[in-house]
């Protein structure tokens, strides 16, 4: 069970895009993860009429080490550590560090 899914809403601890939120795209097996709107770097494509497709300067998201996110939570207003606890019925739930409520409602 990983502590980052994909579609969470996180928000970035150091870099360039410090403080910025956005949705997790994908989860890499090595460790990374693909932030919407963040980490972009510039992509020159060329254009293929065959495909349609324009060419120019895109942005394209980039990856960023998990260690470097952390889940927002919306009664904090804040980006709070995960841990998990096993619940009455046996089930493993994610919850946050700081405050202890569920991630998954």
């Amino acid at each position: 069970m990983n502590k980052i899914r994909k579609g969470d809403e996180v928000i970035v601890r150091t870099g360039k895009d410090k403080g910025r939120r956005g949705t997790v795209l994908q989860i890499f097996d090595d460790g990374r993860v693909l932030v919407e709107g963040v980490n972009l770097a510039k992509k020159h494509t060329k254009p293929n009429p065959n495909e349609g497709e324009p060419g120019g300067i895109l942005d394209k998201a980039m990856p960023l080490d998990v260690s470097n996110v952390l889940v927002f939570n919306p009664k904090s207003k804040k980006g709070e550590r995960i841990g998990f606890r096993v619940e009455d019925d046996g089930s493993k739930v994610r919850v946050f560090r700081g405050t202890g409520d569920v991630v998954d409602i």
